[in-house]
């Protein structure tokens, strides 16, 4: 059998752990193929077909529903050659093309990729993308843009992680873009962003994904993906929210475990048992569980928000109450993670708010 030169791409770029990662998952710029954006894909395509490309695109929306495989998309349109492209006018390009293998390896020379990387020999990822490694990243501008494309790319992937000197050394860059330069900044969470960045930046809105797009996507992952059970993978896509990060999530048995355990309490509030609610604070609290409080936290916020738009006729208080007890709860995970405290009182604190916006009592 002749060796799959997109396979051997990817073989070649898992040599690092990166952030975002999802076990066997393909990265997103190992995936050629995206579904349920299409209107972003035409506004990228009707810039270019215009000549008119803006030279920086924030590509904001919820995780894991293809902000960064769309951003891989663009950058393959525009550091190959058009005249080996099918369609000029499409974001288009075959995944046994050089520019796919390229972007795919990361060894294009006009793309780059900010991101968080763990170090070879490194325990772990950094928290945060450094100014070091944005200025050394950035140096690809100082350049002139080689092969046919003739646009250079950067893609930073998030902007959340970028440090506050970082973000600094970003700005500067796309106050004074050189010529065909562009920038591809994904975003979580764009109106945190500072307020500079996207003054300069085209915004661009991603929609969460149908569960159907959600499950075709994770059925057409190559091996050595496992192809789940179906019962399983209909239970995750119905309760990603559009995420494909999200139902990949939730078709772990640990992670779906605790949401399932998480949505029980849920269900008997205002008096979930107690003993339950300890074990699962305890449970969130051991070490490397931080994807398991994450989907705690999700499972709540769902709960919450179900829960106003039930007592829509209940007035303002009961509403008031539920909005609060959701904040509270996101504060203290925030407060929690900065400072790397105990989990479980987060996790009694939330069930006992909760309870409390419910009406009677606490666990």
């Amino acid at each position: 059998m002749p060796p799959d030169p997109a396979r051997a791409a990817r073989e070649v770029a898992r040599t690092e752990a990166e952030a975002g990662d999802l076990g066997h998952v393909p990265r997103p710029r190992e995936q050629t193929r995206l579904l349920g954006q299409s209107h972003a894909e035409a506004a990228f395509a009707a810039a270019l077909a215009s000549g008119r490309l803006h030279h920086a695109w924030l590509i904001g929306g919820p995780q894991g529903i293809g902000k960064a495989t769309l951003a891989y998309r663009v950058a393959r349109r525009l550091v190959a050659d058009p005249r080996t492209l099918p369609s000029p006018d499409s974001l288009d390009v075959p995944e046994d093309h050089p520019a796919s293998r390229q972007v795919a390896a990361l060894s294009h020379p006009n793309l780059i990729a900010l991101r968080r990387v763990q170090a070879l020999g490194a325990k772990t990822l950094p928290t945060r993308i450094s100014v070091d490694a944005a200025r050394e990243a950035l140096t690809l501008f100082g350049t002139t843009a080689g092969g046919e494309g003739g646009w250079r790319v950067c893609i930073v992937d998030s902007a959340e992680d970028l440090n506050a000197n970082s973000a600094n050394a970003l700005l500067k860059m796309i106050e004074e873009p050189p010529p065909r330069a562009i920038f591809l900044i994904v975003s979580h969470a764009p109106g945190r962003l500072l307020p500079t960045i996207r003054s300069r930046c085209r915004a661009l809105a991603l929609r969460p994904l149908a569960a159907s797009d959600v499950r075709a996507i994770i059925e057409a992952f190559p091996p050595p993906f496992v192809r789940p059970d179906a019962a399983a993978l209909e239970r995750a896509c119905a309760l990603s929210e559009g995420s494909v990060a999200r139902a990949v999530a939730l078709l772990d048995p640990a992670t779906a475990a605790v949401e399932a355990e998480v949505s029980a309490l849920l269900a008997d509030l205002p008096e979930p048992d107690g003993r339950r609610v300890l074990k699962l604070a305890e449970t969130l609290a051991g070490r490397d569980a931080e994807k398991l409080l994450a989907t705690a936290l999700d499972a709540i916020q769902r709960h919450v928000a179900a829960e106003i738009d039930r007592r829509q006729g209940e007035g303002p208080a009961r509403l008031l109450a539920l909005v609060e007890a959701a904040e509270r709860i996101a504060a203290a995970a925030r407060e929690a993670a900065i400072y790397n405290l105990d989990r479980r009182p987060l996790v009694l604190a939330a069930f006992r708010d909760l309870a409390e916006a419910a009406g009677t009592g606490s666990p």
